[in-house]
């Protein structure tokens, strides 16, 4: 795998597949991610006896090379889409999943391209409004003119690692200022004491990454749906 990003230096190279560890380690960090991805990755390659490692230059990119002995292949059929048991295609989602209709605005606080079209679309197809902003400061800025303009949204999705401002100082901010909506967390932490963290930073709730379609969609309707008051729920670690 080969990219023209960046780049790594030999520095960083050192610690790039630590848990936990990155080139940019802080918390309100330019790029995404926890560190724990290419740990993850070297472990597997591991387990099945092969090695990943990675070439780099500051400025130019960098490759990654993953090598892993498959054995003799004589005879063994590739499938390009696999089917689930029973002959099912994986592909296709249960009949019986019902998900819950949306009527609101929501604003989405994510830094990452790729969360930010995801959520979003979750949220689009089950009728809900998304303004997305790309900062916790935005966030912040955005979630008071709405208010100001008589039309605030009806719950706020915050990623809690982003630059400028990170999701737990925006999400103080709003409180300290007497911001009262719902607050949804949204991290990829699922390390213990990561959920009472963030509902003490001010959180309603806490959603877990990668995000599941249908935890994401119930979270946002207990909010919306004028029922009760708000309540801590999390999503499955790691699911």
């Amino acid at each position: 795998v080969e990219d023209t990003g960046i780049g790594i230096t030999p520095e960083q190279l050192e610690r790039l597949f630590k848990p936990f560890s990155q080139a940019d380690s802080s918390t309100t960090r330019r790029f995404g991610g926890t560190g724990l991805g290419l740990t993850i990755s070297k472990r597997l390659a591991e387990v099945l006896s092969g090695t990943i490692a990675v070439d780099s230059q500051p400025g130019r990119g960098s490759r990654f090379h993953l090598t892993i002995p498959t054995g003799d292949l004589d005879g063994v059929p590739f499938v390009d889409r696999p089917l689930a048991p029973g002959g099912t295609d994986s592909a296709v989602s249960p009949a019986s999943q019902v998900s819950p209709a949306l009527d609101c605005r929501i604003l989405l606080a994510e830094d990452g391209p790729d969360n930010q079209r995801l959520i979003s679309l979750f949220l689009h197809k089950a009728g809900a409004c998304v303004e997305v902003a790309p900062n916790g400061q935005l966030a912040v800025e955005a979630a008071w003119t709405a208010v100001q303009q008589g039309s605030p949204f009806a719950c706020v999705l915050m990623d809690m690692q982003m630059p400028v401002l990170d999701g737990y100082d925006a999400v103080r901010a709003l409180r300290q200022e007497g911001y009262r909506r719902p607050i949804v967390a949204l991290t990829a932490h699922a390390m213990q004491g990561e959920r009472e963290k963030c509902l003490a930073a001010g959180c309603d709730a806490y959603l877990t990454k990668p995000i599941r379609r249908a935890d994401l969609l119930h979270a946002v309707a207990q909010f919306t749906s004028g029922h009760g008051q708000p309540t801590a729920i999390a999503s499955s670690p790691g699911a």
